[in-house]
């Protein structure tokens, strides 16, 4: 997908939310009656839509075929719709129309929007609570849990492929280079030593690189660093929250990227998960990624690869703190004539996917989190941690700390929308257009006002 389709997406996908969702209530009294519900062999039948690709995506949509088997009463069509953001714009077209899907998974910065949604999100707690199906918040890690709970603690949406961002890197090409390839770097001085090495002896083609820019480089950089995001709690106290990420100490992070680049240690990988591929192919060393990369890795990578925690600088008082969550949550959506028999399925696949040895094989599998107590106890009774060493980096990194007001996460609207923003005087950066200082000044002025605009059609709620 190219840039400007992805920011068309992005676009698209947080206007006709904040627009549809907002008028939900309106827009569902204005369609006809929904259709009859669909049943495969006396089944309730339950549309899943998600925005994995293969290979999580296919273990994802065995998980449900598994659900399916498990009993007879109910069938989960679990669908791939394409990225997180078209998953989205196709969900909130099906609810126009009267036909959402009872299940979309959003990604987590969409989780302040959808709560904003008021009308076309029945509330995971809601849910469990109608449907008579037990349902226990506090198996969930509190980073995870938080994240998606309502202001008085209350789970709006159900976790399922939660992930943080840690470093990947190449164990060949340390060696190559005359590094130990049991010491990676843990700070950012040692980081760029690193990759300078690794391009001095032709290591690897580059040295260092990252996925998903704003959620490695801004939003996990600044939990760790336990720097403000935004003000506001990042925006867990409110919605008049304004952006922070022109503080020195992201001026100066940017700055190292740029010299970075300059020097030829760094590659921009491009936005979103483009840079993903950097790495198993074998062309960068280093790459700050999601742990839910683990699967592509195994897969592609021909080389001895290992993990470790995000790199901090060693002169920020407080660092490193625990970083936070990425990837995405399940949430039910309301439709005309929606039936309880429905929304019980739901509920039950949602128990489903809460067992420890379906949490556990996600995790073994995928490398996103193990989400729930239960689910970690189990991983360690198998013995995982002890085949394979680093995997429970992620787990260590999430929870390393207590969180703080600046590392608990984020609930900023429209996020997605200001993550382009800040993708794009990045590049302005790295293409020689702009200073750090003047980029990052604008980026929050231009976030400020997206931020802006959405308290305004979200205030009092």
């Amino acid at each position: 997908m190219t840039n400007g389709i992805r920011i068309f997406a992005s676009l698209v996908c947080l206007a006709v939310i904040a627009a549809a969702f907002a008028s939900a209530p309106d827009v569902r009294a204005s369609q006809p009656a929904a259709p009859t519900l669909v049943v495969q062999a006396g089944r309730t039948h339950v549309d899943f839509w998600h925005g994995l690709a293969r290979p999580l995506g296919g273990i994802l949509e065995d998980i449900a075929a598994e659900f399916n088997a498990s009993q007879t009463r109910y069938h989960v069509n679990a669908t791939f719709k394409g990225s997180y953001p078209e998953t989205m714009v196709a969900a909130i077209a099906a609810f126009r129309a009267g036909n959402a899907p009872h299940i979309v998974q959003m990604f987590e910065v969409g989780t302040a929007t959808m709560m904003a949604a008021k009308g076309a999100v029945k509330p995971v707690h809601e849910l469990m609570k109608e449907a008579n199906v037990p349902f226990d918040p506090s198996i969930y890690l509190p980073a995870v849990r938080g994240y998606y709970s309502s202001a008085d603690g209350r789970m709006v949406a159900m976790p399922f492929n939660s992930s943080t961002a840690i470093l990947w890197y190449n164990r060949d090409a340390f060696r190559k280079a005359g590094l130990d390839p049991a010491k990676p770097p843990k700070t950012w001085d040692e980081t760029r030593a690193a990759a300078q090495r690794i391009r001095s002896t032709n290591a690897a083609a580059c040295g260092f690189t990252f996925a998903w820019p704003t959620w490695t480089q801004f939003e996990q950089f600044s939990a760790i660093h336990d720097t403000p995001l935004a003000t506001k709690a990042n925006g867990f106290e409110g919605l008049d929250a304004q952006m922070a990420t022109n503080s020195p100490l992201h001026v100066r992070h940017i700055q190292t990227l740029l010299d970075m680049m300059k020097e030829g240690s760094f590659k921009y990988g491009g936005r979103d998960s483009a840079g993903d591929a950097l790495f198993p192919s074998g062309e960068c060393a280093m790459i700050h990624a999601s742990s839910g990369l683990r699967a592509r890795v195994i897969r592609d990578a021909k080389f001895d690869w290992g993990v470790a925690y995000l790199p901090y600088y060693n002169d920020v008082k407080g660092a490193p703190k625990n970083s936070i969550i990425g990837g995405a949550a399940f949430w039910v959506l309301t439709s005309p004539r929606r039936t309880a028999d429905e929304y019980r399925a739901v509920a039950e696949f949602f128990k489903f996917i809460s067992r420890p040895e379906i949490v556990a094989r996600w995790h073994m599998e995928s490398g996103f989190l193990p989400i729930t107590y239960p689910g970690i106890t189990l991983v360690n009774a198998l013995g995982y941690y002890a085949a394979n060493p680093g995997a429970d980096i992620p787990y260590k990194q999430l929870t390393r700390s207590l969180p703080s007001r600046n590392s608990r996460g984020l609930r900023l609207g429209n996020m997605p929308e200001i993550r382009v923003v800040l993708q794009e005087e990045m590049e302005l950066v790295f293409q020689g257009q702009k200073s750090p200082k003047a980029a990052m000044d604008s980026g929050v002025r231009r976030a400020n006002e997206i931020l802006r605009r959405f308290e305004q059609v979200h205030a009092g709620q």
